[in-house]
Order: C-alpha cells, then structure tokens, then sequence
C-alpha cells in the first residue's frame, strides 16, 4: 500500500509539474480593455457586426478595427457604455438600412439558367452563372433573407427582397452574403450624394432625367396610391416638383421604352399629380435632415440652382446661407416664366419649402457691395458656392451696370463689348487672360492692350487648327503681343478677398499626364454664357484658435458628368432655354452641394467611379413592339380659353386621381434589360 500510494503521489506531482508548465506556455493574458468591451456588449453573438461573437467584436474595437458604435444589436445605450470605457463619445449619426438593387422577379425573366438542385444564391453563381438575363439583376433564391440576424428581409409578392427599415439595423450581413452585389447599405444622405453607375441596374427614363430621380419607383408608388411615398422619392433629388411638373422639357419621357410601343409613360403629369396633392393638403411633409454637422455654407444666388444647392446643403446637415440680390428668390423663374406657365403661388410654395428645411436668405445683398469673400470667411462660413447663373439673369435686373459677374475679376465677352460700345470703361488691371471663342475673343483681346493692359493671352479651348482662325491673324495677334495656349484647359481660380490673382490652366503633354500652368492674372474674359458655378475654399493659415489669418482664396469646381470633352472651369455646354436650364440647375445644385460636402469633409472633390454622362453605353433594349398591350395615354386637361385670357387659370390643370393612377400603370418598370411585359408571343 506504502509503494501504491507514493507511486500515485509520484504521478500526481508529475502531472502538476506538467500542468504548471503548459499553463505557463500556452497562457494567454487577457486584455482588460477588451474584457471591459466584452463585458459592456450583449453577448448576443448575432454576428451583425460583421465578426464572430462579442469576443471577437471587442478585440476588433479596442484596436479601433470597429467603431464603438459598431454593435448593431446592442442599441444606442450599449455605443455609449463602450465610448465611455474608450475616453471617446459618440455623436448623433444617420442610420443606415438595406437596400435592393434589382426591380424585375427571377419568375418573370427569361430562362437562362434552371436553378435545378439550388437553393443558395452563391451555389447558383458557381453552378449557373448566375442572373437568368439581366447580368446584374438578383437570383431571387433568398440567401440574404435566410442570413439576416433580424429577420428584417424577406421575399416579396414580386420575388424580390423585401426590407423591413424598423427591423433593420445596417449591419451588412445581407450585403456581405449577396454574391452578385444586389443587397446593399443606403441611408438618405447617401442617396442624394449617389450617381448613376454604370454598375447599376438603372431605367433610361432615369438616366436620362437631369435631376436623376429613381422615376420607376416614383411611378410604381403612385399606382399603389402612396403618394407621399412618390413624393418622397422625387424631393430625395428635385426639392421642386411643383414647378418641374409644370415646365420641365422631360427628356426622360423620350427615352420612355413605351415609345417603341405606343406613347410614353406621362411622367412630368405624374410628378405634378403628386407635389399638387401635398400643395392642396396645406400639409407639407418634410424630408429628413441628416444630423446637424454645424458648418455653414453661403450660397450665392436665389434662383433654381442656389435654392437647390441650399436645400441639399440642409438636408446634408449643414447650415446654408442664400445670398440675393434681388428682392425676392426665384430668379429666371419669377422673371422670365409667364404666370399661365407657372403660378407665383406655386413658385412661393415651393420656395417656402425649402426655406422650412432650415435655409436662410439674405435678400438685397450683393457680393463685392454688401458683402464679399473675407467677410463671409470671417463669419465662419466653410465654403462659398457660387450660383449666380448667366448674363440673361444679369440683364433681368434691368440695370446694365449689374452686368459684371458676382466672380471676382471675371468678365464675360458678351456684356464686356457691350459695355465697351456704351463708352464704359471698367478697370481691367495690368494683366488680362481671355478664354475660349473666336473672332471677338482676338477683336477683344486687342481691344484690352489699347485700354491699357500690358500682358494679353488667350486660352483657347480647341487646337491651332480649330479656332476657327487662319493662321495669319493667329500669327499677326502674336507679333502685337497676344500670347496664346492652344487645347488649353481652366481648371482654377485663386485670388485675395475681391480680387483675382491667377488662373491656372491645363494641356495634354505628349502622352503623360498633362502639365499644369498658373497665370498671374488681374481679369478673366470668359466667353461664355453664364458664369460657372463654382466653390470659394479659403486657403490661409488659420490662427491657435481656428481663425483665419488672411484673405486668400481657391476656386473648386463642382464634380460633373463625363462629357467627352475637355471640361474645365467654362464649360461650352449650356443650357439654352430657361427650362430645360431649370431642370439642368436642378442637377447641378446638387452635385454642387455634394461636392461643397466633400472638401467640408476634407475630402477630394470627385464624381464616382463609372458615373454616367449622355454618351455612355449601356446595356438597353430597342425592340418590344409586339410585347407590351397598347394602351393610351392620359390627356393632360387644358385650361378654357376664356380662363386663360382672364388669368383666372394657369395653362394646364394637372390630372385627376383615377387618370393618374391609370398612367401610372402603363409604366413597364423598366431597368437595364428587364422591364413588365404585359403579354407574350
């Protein structure tokens, strides 16, 4: 028994020995950071985050890989517990939900591929290839549903995913299992900052509309009669449907797929059906505003395209600032537009909308008078957007001397010769850069070296060949001390409080990236229309307490759509009617607002990869005679004659609910390929 038992107390050491050692190999400290974190999350595991289990979602936020708001589970009060054992806070953030990137059924396409023996969306990828027909449009089988931690997704009565934005929190977990990228995260913010792609599943009627509203959805809403859904859907990229619905061209109806069967979809009647029913209600619905980030932000110009770069700035959860100079917002819109076409009411209602979202106007004020650059960089102001529009806007004020463009040191050609023949003189400093156009360009160009100017040149947009001048009076305007560029490029401006200081310019360079050149300068001639819409950056050194010691300022130019051509600051594509210069500066206010959003952000200001411009291809359909039942299109009713002498009336009277409904159904919902054929061969 003596032997047993020190034989047994001889392994017991053994294995204590042994068990001592391995605990001292293979022990692992824990991190009290991490078991704090651990410690403050659910212990749900769900997964949601995007990692595997509260353990490992804590590890991944104390080496900051996670925010501290990234528990999608937890809740508001479990982001504060984790901030508050970090030593940061948190701060009110826009929510994010799930999005469905695909609006045509599986059911209804045609047969490319049997999912026979697939009941995961991935399996289809690697055993069918995928989409039926459209190469971008969803599988249909539900994999996103069946991996949702919330049970937030489902399939619809369509065959598509269906989202329930109470029970989703953003955690990505669909968009993470989707393997043809249909699932994804939105939020409204994201929304109005978004472009066409070309990885998009989008319909020709919206490609084609300048303000780029998702119109399919717009339309399907209205037939479901959820038309403060319609409505919605318009303001997330038109904050004037009222008046777009009245005298908007709507090009988008004629790349309406219904026109290769009978007529187009009546979409500027369904838009206008929608904004006048909120407009008669009394009740205006406002928009969601994302949080407020307390930056403010001046735009120049009340008319459509500063009023739509105010109210996306508001909505973006910034603090815009419109600056007027007439008594009154509005612009080409309340001068120029007879009232039969567009009611003042109207225009009104709609101005007091967007001023509802938080905008403030500053009307009689006018920059370089009032007002100008130091003094809105001294009042706090983050960037300014300029959004004066044209000379034709100029001449609306009646007086010739308000002709001179809001830019500092920009003249246009067309008001500067007319000045010029009145026997005005206007101080144009030693130095003059003119831009663009031909023979008046070179007569002007001339005309500022005898006025004074010592150093003249031109930039010409197009090559030595295509200025549409012979090479003699090129050549006779050199030797009198013209310079020139050719194929030449503004891309920027730069200059002190009211005054410009330099021009900087781009050419191509024998195959490598092309060389960029600044001029000084003292007054740009541009010869051009209208005066760019562009964004004042101050660019001097700021002071211990974030003040900025000086007046210098740079020009950044709004993102736009690919245009072929060479772009830069004076654009040659301009809008030549005042309404489809309306729904044009509808689009541009809000790209300028996006970008206004990206350098307050410290960000490069950049259109997205693959965005669309008019000459991009894409995937289209030309061909559905025989596919779709005809069916007519609703009539718009016409004011009485005698109503419209009277002006008791405006021209057109808006459709009715049962028209509007019934026209709302002719919409196909197109997308790419895909569109609801309503009979077959």
């Amino acid at each position: 028994m003596i032997i047993e038992a020190l034989a047994l107390g001889g392994l017991g050491c053994l294995a204590a020995m042994g068990l001592g050692a391995a605990a001292k190999m293979f022990y692992v400290e824990v991190d009290p950071l991490v078991a704090a974190i651990e410690d403050a999350l659910p212990g749900a595991n769900c997964g949601g985050c995007g990692y595997a289990g509260c353990a490992t979602a804590a590890g991944a936020i104390a080496k900051g890989a996670m925010a501290p708001n990234g528990c999608v589970g937890g809740g508001p009060s479990v982001a504060v517990a984790v901030a508050a054992i970090l030593g940061v806070s948190v701060s009110e953030t826009e929510p994010q939900i799930a999005k469905v990137g695909c609006r045509y059924p599986v059911q209804r396409a045609d047969l490319k591929y049997r999912y026979s023996g697939a009941a995961d969306c991935r399996a289809a990828v690697i055993l069918a290839g995928g989409p039926k027909e459209c190469p971008v449009g969803c599988i249909g089988l539900g994999s996103c549903v069946n991996a949702c931690p919330f049970g937030a997704l489902s399939i619809g009565p369509d065959g598509l995913p269906l989202v329930d934005e109470y029970l989703c929190t953003g955690c990505g977990t669909c968009q993470r299992i989707c393997p043809v990228g249909i699932m994804g995260l939105t939020s409204v913010s994201e929304r109005i900052l978004d472009e066409i792609t070309l990885e998009d599943c989008s319909a020709p009627c919206q490609r084609r509309c300048p303000a780029g509203i998702d119109i399919p959805q717009q339309i399907q809403r209205t037939a479901r009669g959820d038309y403060a859904g319609a409505l919605a859907v318009i303001k997330e990229r038109n904050p004037l449907p009222l008046i777009c619905g009245r005298i908007c061209p709507h090009p988008c109806e004629t790349e309406c797929r219904r026109n290769l069967a009978d007529e187009p979809v009546g979409i500027n009647p369904l838009k206008r059906f929608v904004a006048d029913r909120e407009r008669e209600s009394g009740q205006r619905a406002l928009p969601y505003k994302a949080p407020a980030t307390g930056k403010k932000v001046a735009v120049i110009g009340g008319g459509v395209e500063g009023l739509s770069t105010a109210y996306f700035l508001a909505r973006l959860g910034h603090s815009p600032v419109i600056y007027e100079t007439r008594a009154e917002l509005g612009g080409l819109l309340r001068t120029a537009i007879p009232a039969a076409r567009l009611p003042r009411k109207v225009l009104d209602w709609e101005i007091e909308g967007i001023l509802a979202m938080g905008v403030e106007a500053k009307t009689g004020q006018t920059l370089g008078r009032e007002f100008d650059l130091s003094s809105l960089f001294a009042e706090g102001f983050e960037a300014v957007v300029l959004a004066t529009g044209g000379w034709d806007a100029a001449l609306m004020l009646g007086d010739p001397a308000q002709m001179r463009p809001a830019l500092p040191g920009l003249e246009l050609l067309l008001p500067l010769l007319l000045s010029w023949a009145q026997g005005r003189e206007g101080e144009l400093g030693r130095r003059v850069v003119l831009v663009g156009g031909g023979k008046q360009t070179l007569a002007a160009a001339r005309n500022c070296l005898e006025r004074g100017a010592q150093e003249v040149t031109i930039l010409w947009p197009a090559g030595e060949q295509d200025t549409g001048l012979s090479s003699q009076e090129l050549e006779k305007a050199q030797a009198e001390g013209i310079a020139m560029r050719f194929k030449a490029t503004v891309i920027g401006l730069e200059g002190h409080g009211g005054r410009l200081s330099g021009l900087t310019y781009s050419q191509p360079a024998n195959g490598v990236a092309a060389r960029q050149e600044t001029l000084t300068a003292d007054t740009v001639v541009a010869a051009s229309g209208r005066v760019p819409g562009v964004i004042f950056v101050p660019t001097s050194p700021r002071d211990g307490e974030g003040k900025l010691t000086g007046d210098a300022w740079r020009t950044e130019m709004p993102y736009a759509p690919p245009s072929g051509g060479p772009g830069g600051l004076f654009q040659a594509d301009e809008a030549i009617s005042d309404f489809r210069a309306a729904v044009e500066a509808i689009g541009a206010g809000r790209r300028a607002a996006a970008s206004a959003h990206q350098i307050i952000k410290g960000e490069e200001v950049a259109a997205p990869q693959g965005m669309l411009g008019r000459s991009t291809q894409v995937l289209d359909v030309n061909q559905l005679f025989n596919l779709v039942q005809v069916g007519p299109r609703q009539p718009m009713p016409q004011a009485e004659e005698v109503a419209l002498l009277e002006g008791r009336s405006e021209a057109e009277l808006g459709l009715g609910e049962d028209a509007a409904r019934e026209e709302a159904k002719r919409c196909l919902n197109c997308g790419l390929l895909c569109y609801y054929r309503t009979k077959y061969n």
